[in-house]
């Protein structure tokens, strides 16, 4: 009776400590491939299964633009926008595409020499993209300047860019992060994780950078000494990020999980601070849900995009 009584007390205390969204919107009922939100939460980019990439005024709640990469409709896996708000980029497998968010122009279409698996985008419009083959390309749209970086051997999962388009990250399954000039190709500092790395982060200035492994290891860096100035304080076995973001000037951590998770933390000190769990779709099929992106606004409104095709906020 006592343990039936605990297991009571300890779900309505869990569910007291993640409370529902104050709003939900429906942006897509279709599948999404992936999802990413502006640094204040105000615009939205999803990459739909039958209608494009589309770009969402989350402030109106209206769609802005409709944009079709390639010669087919389908197959972008990754989207970014840049810090400024002014650019977006859309990746495929073959090919990645930057778009103006002010107009909705195209500003370029590349071709890529291996496949692509990850993509990041400055305020310059500059690109950083992680493809299978162990290669990352630099690519600055307004010189049309490329840069190869050959510094893993193995696939890379996950990069980051400054916002000024100088400073990259780029993870690897070769479990190491790699920190580099991304007009040069010259390495700054390597950090050797562990296991593959699956998430990286940077903040805007490119002082900090986070990196998350697959087994577990959440680390936060000083990218001027290369130090290790503390980690997340995960109290499970296992942890792994979606969605990663610096904010409030640096003092917080905003991430997403493929577990439906979001979690605010305290940057200094690796704790958690508040947690939230996303919703699903009425008519779903699938009981999981991936946090594809995160933002805070400056009205202290968490905000989440997930493979639900849902916008969801909170109160911090």
């Amino acid at each position: 009776m006592k343990k039936t009584l605990l297991l009571v007390f300890c779900t309505l205390f869990l569910a007291a400590c993640q409370p529902k969204a104050d709003d939900i919107r429906v942006l897509s009922q279709e599948p999404s491939y992936s999802a990413s939100l502006s640094s204040d939460g105000n615009i939205a980019i999803v990459a739909t299964q039958s209608q494009g990439v589309q770009c969402w005024d989350l402030t109106t709640h209206s769609l802005k633009y409709q944009w079709v990469h390639g010669d087919l409709n389908t197959g972008v896996t990754a989207t970014a926008i840049s810090p400024n708000g002014e650019f977006a980029a859309s990746l495929s497998r073959d090919s990645v595409a930057l778009w103006t968010i002010a107009d909705g122009s195209s500003h370029g279409w590349w071709s890529l020499p291996a496949s692509g698996e990850s993509v990041a985008v400055a305020n310059n419009g500059a690109l950083l993209i992680g493809l299978n083959d162990g290669s990352v390309m630099s690519l600055n749209a307004a010189k049309t300047a490329l840069i190869k970086f050959l510094g893993h051997k193995e696939r890379v999962n996950t990069v980051a860019l400054s916002a000024d388009g100088r400073i990259a990250l780029s993870g690897s399954n070769d479990m190491q992060a790699i920190l580099w000039q991304a007009q040069t190709g010259q390495p700054i500092h390597t950090w050797d994780i562990g296991s593959r790395v699956t998430k990286v982060a940077l903040n805007d200035s490119g002082t900090l950078s986070f990196t998350n492994g697959s087994t577990n290891e959440a680390n936060i860096w000083d990218n001027t000494n290369g130090k290790l100035l503390n980690q997340l304080e995960i109290k499970r076995r296992q942890m792994t990020f979606s969605a990663v973001r610096f904010a409030k000037q640096d003092t917080q951590l905003l991430t997403g999980t493929p577990a439906r998770e979001v979690i605010l933390w305290q940057r200094q000190t690796g704790k958690p601070i508040a947690k939230w769990q996303i919703a699903l779709t009425k008519n779903s099929q699938n009981r999981g849900a991936v946090v594809y992106s995160v933002a805070i606004r400056d009205t202290n409104k968490v905000v989440s995009i997930s493979s639900q095709g849902l916008v969801e906020t909170w109160q911090e």
